[in-house]
């Protein structure tokens, strides 16, 4: 509901800061954005013209300006910085976080974030360059280096005061860290232990020495984990020599889980992988690249099918009807593959499956297909007997179900955990895929299955 709310306040504002705008009414544009949210403004600004943006972005006070230019999309960011003048664009930069900097300049072209590292305040410039140093997708590149270090012979009143000198240039003051003179992690401890601390309590005696952290180069799949595991609000990233060199906050991890969620779906549906969170504003070009690589694998898998039927020529000719019960047959083991890949990706996606074990959970679904195909037989044989006028059809149809229903689901298990031992995206394994392989193979069987009833064992009716 409160999302809902947010996306209608900011439809509501984009309309009336475009009328006001194009007005020329610009204090009566300053006064609306004024009492507007950083995140609902972003929303406004993003959704105007783009003759607009910049204009409606210039309004916006200082302070404001900088932290709804963190929550714009990367597309409408890259605009604003083509059409403001180079000192705005330089104070913009210098003034946003590290972390929001970086994932700005990975959307940047290679020149402009040259031109723009050169222009940042030395510090500001080794901060960045230290983060773009990290491979992309860990908790380095990740990470934000603003944050609040204690020292355990600090006592807590000390704490609170360098707390409250430091806490507008943090990221978060809501977990504390306390770091030797080596700047190794010993402790943690959160904001309310601080506060509820004897003012003359030593931080070394009110931490937390049991620490949980990530290092650099920790995918960052598993950092959101980890904040998810802990219900963290942020996690410490140390370095190899266990010095702390950054924190994670949980509102990067919402969007690390967003686009991995994103990539999964789109893999998950035989969509190529790019640039998942800029899809739809791809021109129609780069979408029909992306997505026909795997068309042209499911087309030359499903060639496996025509050659199949072809290879059966004889006992379709005498027994024409079982060409009629081929698509319920395949459309229904491709569907019980589909839903065990699915709920196998998700379980590996969330470490629920791990603890089951590979073995275990093929079984179970094989297990499941097994049940499914013979509840299905309950409809499907005495359909097919009277469409077809034959219990032979019919029974080869119901023993092809239950066959096809318990390899498509052995198939959708198997397949995506062979290829998450393989170290490989078990998203790889789409619904598409797996769909395909089970009609070549679910053909086979049927065709196979009613030949040797109908041709061998008894005479068609």
């Amino acid at each position: 509901m409160g999302e809902a709310n947010g996306i209608q306040v900011a439809e509501v504002v984009a309309q009336q800061l475009e009328s006001l705008l194009e007005a020329g009414n610009y204090d009566g544009a300053k006064l609306l954005l004024g009492p507007v949210q950083e995140v609902d403004a972003a929303e406004a600004i993003g959704s105007l013209p783009r003759t607009l943006q910049a204009l409606a972005f210039r309004l916006l006070p200082k302070d404001e300006a900088i932290e709804v230019y963190e929550y714009l999309d990367a597309a409408v960011q890259q605009t604003l910085l083509e059409r403001l003048r180079s000192g705005e664009v330089l104070e913009l930069v210098e003034e946003m976080s590290p972390d929001d900097r970086v994932r700005l300049f990975d959307e940047l072209p290679a020149k402009v974030v040259r031109r723009l590292l050169a222009e940042l305040s030395p510090a500001e410039r080794r901060i960045t360059a230290q983060l773009l140093g990290y491979e992309a997708e860990t908790a380095g590149r990740l990470m934000t280096t603003e944050f609040v270090d204690l020292k355990e012979f600090h006592s807590a009143a000390q704490a609170l005061a360098i707390v409250r000198r430091r806490a507008r240039d943090t990221e978060t003051i809501y977990s504390l860290y306390v770091t030797d003179g080596s700047r190794h992690l010993t402790g943690i401890l959160s904001l309310r232990d601080l506060v509820t601390a004897d003012p003359e309590a030593r931080i070394g005696d009110v931490m937390t020495r049991e620490v949980v952290s990530v290092d650099t180069d920790t995918n960052q799949e598993e950092v959101a984990r980890a904040i998810q595991r802990y219900d963290f609000l942020a996690v410490p990233v140390v370095d190899r020599e266990q010095r702390l060199v950054g924190i994670v906050t949980v509102d990067d991890v919402i969007d690390v889980i967003e686009q991995e969620a994103t990539r999964d779906l789109y893999a998950a549906g035989a969509v190529q992988a790019g640039d998942e969170d800029d899809y739809f504003q791809s021109n129609l070009f780069t979408v029909a690249r992306r997505r026909v690589v795997w068309l042209l694998v499911l087309l030359v898998a499903n060639s496996g099918t025509s050659a199949v039927i072809a290879s059966q020529e004889l006992v379709l000719k005498q027994v024409v009807v079982l060409a009629a019960f081929i698509p319920l047959l395949i459309g229904t083991g491709g569907n019980v593959g589909a839903q065990s890949s699915t709920v196998v990706i998700r379980g590996l996606s969330t470490q629920r499956l791990q603890a089951m074990g590979a073995w275990r959970a093929i079984w179970r679904e094989a297990v499941a297909g097994a049940l499914l195909g013979l509840l299905m037989v309950l409809a499907v044989v005495p359909w097919a007997a009277y469409v077809a006028g034959s219990w032979g059809v019919a029974t080869a149809a119901g023993l092809s179900l239950v066959v096809i229903t318990t390899l498509a689901a052995t198939a959708g298990a198997a397949l995506p955990l062979l290829f998450d031992r393989l170290g490989l995206d078990p998203a790889l394994m789409s619904a598409p895929f797996i769909a395909t392989i089970t009609d070549v193979a679910g053909v086979f069987i049927y065709l196979q299955l009613a030949s040797w009833l109908l041709l061998r064992v008894a005479s068609p009716a």
